[in-house]
């Protein structure tokens, strides 16, 4: 038996034990809106497993839909599997229009058409954008970044080709330092060799987010595991935030982390680094940019 609890600020739905139904009403009451959906779901985790705490995750921020031109999903059959996952949050992240096939920048532009909640989860609109160079360019105008709620960013070798270990890490952290980005993607795709210590050490000064990718750890990117390790382990040393993504493209995939939660908790890297653990961290992550119009 569950009790079922929806909170319309949080537009979330969670099921949580009638044993934690007490703490549930405590934080109500207390109105602790800042770690509700987290902290209800790891009471109702705690007692399901006998007093051993897991890592929950509320949040896909790296999913892509069926116009990146090589994603098979729509948008309601990913926000359908998110809300059966109890996912709180998903991220649209379609390939910049510099990846073959990717859709026009102005699909992007619209991206206004999309509701905010579908299935009651919330949907923010934004985009994997493409490194294109030394400077740190992106495949999309300022213009229509400005009004994405997410921007990602990663390398490509059908966008730009891999270089030096320097040359790489030049390009990634000048993408940190592009005013737009978010979160870096796929980091440890050993593709693009890279100086792990001085990427982390970038992404702690400029406040971007690094993603452990499941796929790379699962059916793409061959050989990302130990590099993914190693920039975990730095990524504790220095403090610097971390998304884990799915990098989905098909549904069922969304809200997988099995091998990135697996890696993390190998790494023992601090809850608190971790952004996919609450709404209220991933908004407030976002919030640090104030170029969004």
């Amino acid at each position: 038996m569950y009790w079922g609890i929806y909170r319309s600020d949080l537009r979330s739905k969670i099921q949580i034990s009638k044993l934690t139904k007490l703490l549930v009403s405590l934080l109500i009451f207390w109105e602790l809106d800042w770690h509700f959906d987290f902290l209800a779901k790891l009471a109702y985790n705690w007692y399901r497993n006998k007093g051993e705490v897991l890592m929950q995750f509320v949040a896909d921020l790296h999913i892509h839909t069926i116009s990146s031109g090589h994603a098979y999903s729509t948008v309601l059959e990913i926000a359908q599997a998110a809300a059966e996952k109890e996912l709180l949050m998903i991220a649209l992240t379609d390939h910049g229009p510099a990846m073959p096939g990717a859709p026009h920048h102005y699909h992007f532009s619209n991206l206004v058409a999309l509701p905010g909640f579908i299935y009651g989860v919330r949907v923010l609109k934004g985009i994997e954008a493409n490194i294109l160079d030394s400077r740190g360019t992106l495949d999309l105008s300022e213009r229509i970044l400005a009004k994405l709620d997410i921007v990602l960013a990663g390398l490509h070798s059908v966008c730009v080709p891999s270089g030096t270990a320097e040359e790489n890490t030049d390009m990634m952290i000048a993408a940190m330092k592009n005013p737009w980005v978010d979160v870096i993607v796929h980091p440890g795709n050993p593709e693009f060799i890279i100086d792990d210590r001085k990427v982390v050490q970038a992404a702690a000064e400029y406040d971007v987010a690094l993603e452990i990718n499941n796929s790379s750890l699962t059916v793409s990117r061959s050989g990302s595991l130990p590099r993914c390790y190693h920039l975990l382990n730095l990524a504790k040393e220095y403090g610097c935030k971390i998304v884990l993504g799915t990098d989905s493209h098909f549904a069922f995939s969304v809200g997988d982390f099995t091998a990135a939660e697996k890696l993390i908790s190998q790494t023992g890297l601090l809850p608190q680094q971790l952004l996919n653990t609450s709404v209220t961290k991933i908004e407030e992550h976002l919030r640090r940019r104030n170029n969004r119009r």
